[in-house]
């Protein structure tokens, strides 16, 4: 992936989790990454740490916070020359079944998920805007074109992002800004860590492919939106979950 050496790449969230494969994954294909992080700067800094290559700096950043974003994205760019990709990967989950339900879980998942997305975009739409060119991919989810019981919050601010993928993308496509999405199925994370190996198998189970995915299937997949390998591609969303959802 010669195209992406020394391209400048901002990952949200990427203080752990596929945030950090994703960082990994862009490092080696000789990239300058900014990881972010929004209260685990220890974390960060140990991702940092292993990146191949060199030139990558850890921000932190609140994605909620309008004026968090100003501050971090204006530190990049004192840092890098320029961005050339964004990946709008910072995301929570808050579950529960939607009659116990909190508005503050409701609200945190939203303005995060989907908030958080638009406010990174916004930020690095005039650098990219007067540099005639740029790549931005957001982080979706299965769940988001298939639902889940008790992700109605998170299924929504999903189903949302992509939308706002596709309504960014015709916006910019005039001036060679291309704008996509990568919607993962079940990835092996910490998240998926605590699950027993019965729980395991019962989401197994359910998946065409009989295995939950990487984060390198995901880096993968978000390398190619990012690369040249995609010049012609805009306002998708890439699924990559196994065959879960067709």
């Amino acid at each position: 992936m010669d195209d992406l050496k020394d391209k400048c790449i901002v990952v949200t969230g990427s203080s752990r989790g596929i945030g950090a494969g994703i960082a990994q994954y862009l490092a080696a294909q000789g990239a300058r990454v900014a990881v972010t992080y929004s209260s685990q700067p220890d974390a960060a800094d140990k991702v940092l740490k292993s990146l191949p290559g060199s030139g990558h700096i850890s921000v932190g950043l609140n994605v909620t916070s309008s004026e968090s974003v100003g501050r971090a994205f204006d530190q990049i760019l004192t840092q890098f020359p320029k961005i050339d990709g964004l990946v709008n990967n910072a995301g929570i989950t808050r579950d529960q079944l939607l009659m116990r339900m909190k508005d503050e879980d409701f609200d945190a998942v939203m303005a995060t998920n989907l908030r958080g997305a638009f406010l990174c975009t916004r930020a690095v739409m005039r650098p990219m805007l007067k540099a005639k060119g740029g790549s931005i991919v957001n982080i979706s989810s299965v769940v988001g074109q298939m639902g889940n019981p008790g992700q109605s919050n998170y299924a929504a601010s999903k189903a949302g992002l992509e939308g706002f993928t596709r309504s960014v993308a015709l916006e910019v496509a005039s001036r060679q800004i291309r704008v996509n999405a990568v919607a993962p199925g079940f990835i092996v994370t910490d998240m998926t860590h605590a699950l027993d190996e019965k729980q395991k198998a019962a989401i197994e189970g359910k998946i065409p492919m009989e295995r939950l995915g990487s984060t390198e299937d995901v880096a993968q997949a978000v390398v190619f939106l990012l690369s040249g390998m995609s010049r012609y591609v805009t306002g998708q969303v890439l699924q990559v979950n196994g065959g879960l959802y067709l």
